[in-house]
């Protein structure tokens, strides 16, 4: 039967088991995620050619993932227009991607900070904060390729975000990491196979598919252990912080300075992709593997859950 380890000083004899089954040992876990980063681990710089030219007449994000499909908009837009939206909303992504793992990397060091120095977790926690400093240059370096320009979150939702990072809990952080990674994971799995994308756009996803595939096992792992042996208030506490935060990211998901970046009317894009069915299916079904599994662990009660549903995550 497996037991817990002593690494964040539960006592090594207990066995913690959830709705998914028994947890695993979190430093056997860990050992696994290093040698599968040391077989599959990428140097953006050297992987892929910057020096390539961009391919004319190719997207730069899967036409359908992309805001204002099947929206008025986007029927009266002709195909330039449409590859210009691609490439704005794939900076806009890239943008949301490097705020989200700059938040991530600072929650990974809280994490660790108590934990034994010389263990499998903390060891693959650091490992994994020398991903996300890689995946951070690496699309800061594609939209800069692009010729778009950075896409910061509004200064509401960055205070917001200083505000997380300095507070949150062990679960909440963890709860909040997945939210970053697994909608866009689902995206970018759809986008690196695709042959209407740039070859640039294909080689970025295409990586940090391959290694974010560590980061959520390492995070779905954790939080599946944290919701055992949290107090009950920290347990809650993470419901409302998870909750909050998936209405913030479905907000900041795309800046809306991206319409007007390629010609539309602001409030009219924004109108549109709101009461666009198509798009609320696009984000609930990038979002269910990960609501499924928040359902599965307690994560989605209460006043969270009801933060999930207005957030448009949650159907």
């Amino acid at each position: 039967m497996t037991t817990t380890t002593t690494t964040d000083g539960t006592d090594p004899g207990r066995v913690l088991q959830d709705a998914l089954g028994l947890l695993k040992d979190r430093e056997q876990i860990a050992a696994r995620l290093l040698e599968s980063s040391a077989k599959h681990s990428f140097d953006p710089d050297k992987e892929l050619d910057w020096d390539a030219p961009l391919v004319d007449g190719a997207y730069y994000w899967p036409p359908e993932l992309l805001s204002l499909y099947d929206t008025p908009l986007w029927k009266r837009m002709g195909e330039e227009q449409r590859i210009d939206l691609s490439r704005h909303e794939a900076a806009s992504l890239a943008s949301l991607g490097i705020w989200f793992e700059i938040i991530l990397m600072q929650l990974l060091v809280r994490h660790i900070y108590d934990k034994s120095l010389t263990s499998n977790h903390v060891r693959y926690a650091l490992t994994e904060i020398a991903d996300e400093c890689r995946h951070s240059m690496m699309f800061a370096r594609m939209i800069q390729k692009a010729g778009a320009p950075a896409y910061p979150v509004s200064r509401l939702n960055h205070n917001l975000a200083r505000i997380l990072k300095t507070v949150s809990t062990t679960p909440g952080s963890f709860a909040c990491t997945l939210l970053g990674e697994e909608i866009l994971d689902w995206m970018q799995r759809l986008t690196f196979p695709d042959e209407r994308i740039q070859p640039l756009v294909r080689g970025v996803t295409r990586i940090h598919v391959i290694e974010e595939a560590r980061h959520v096992r390492y995070a779905r792992e954790e939080l599946r252990r944290q919701m055992l042996t949290a107090p009950r208030w920290e347990q809650e506490l993470t419901r409302i912080s998870c909750g909050e935060a998936a209405r913030v990211f479905s907000l900041a998901f795309v800046n809306p300075q991206v319409y007007e970046n390629v010609g539309l009317d602001r409030r009219e894009a924004v109108a549109q992709v709101k009461a666009s069915g198509h798009r609320r299916d696009v984000m609930q079904t990038g979002a269910k593997r990960l609501t499924d599994f928040l359902d599965d662990i307690g994560v989605l009660r209460g006043v969270g859950r009801k933060l999930w549903r207005s957030s448009g995550l949650l159907a």
